[in-house]
């Protein structure tokens, strides 16, 4: 496994260092997989008809949705866990308390110590561009931190 990463110097809008260009990394997205894509790879995978995975598949996803609308925090199977969750504001009076506290709800994933294991054991790539989209600089978790010339 290895990460790609994008360092594209972008001009900060907010906070202290706002008005002020910086290198922005975010790992770039290979490709949006089809679910049929995945079924497709687990079929070959584990030997089983793909209609038949996807029954399962279609199947879990509704037990799963259902838990964790009820409150459950859910096993994904080989990645970790899921629940949801919100944010709210505090107030200190109880007659107070009501749904608009809610300002944001939100889904939590805890990864498992394996996929942990294996994130933090990945391979690093960063290609750095200036605002420009040029290309200014490479770098590999393996480097020595020592600027590189991209020419």
């Amino acid at each position: 496994m290895a990460l790609k990463i994008r360092a594209q110097e972008k001009k900060i809008l907010v906070g202290p260092n706002k008005g002020q260009y910086a290198y922005v990394a975010q790992v770039e997205l290979y490709s949006a997989l089809s679910q049929s894509k995945v079924l497709e790879e687990a079929a070959l995978s584990c030997g089983v008809n793909k209609s038949v995975l996807a029954a399962a598949w279609e199947g879990l996803g509704h037990v799963i949705n259902r838990w964790a609308t009820e409150g459950h925090s859910v096993p994904i199977p080989g990645l970790g866990t899921m629940r949801f969750a919100v944010n709210s504001k505090a107030v200190e009076d109880v007659n107070m308390v009501a749904s608009s506290l809610i300002t944001t709800r939100k889904i939590i994933f805890t990864p498992s110590v394996d996929v942990k294991k294996a994130l933090k054991e990945a391979a690093i790539s960063i290609t750095c561009y200036d605002r420009n989209g040029k290309e200014v600089k490479r770098v590999n978790s393996g480097d020595s931190g020592e600027i590189e010339d991209p020419e």
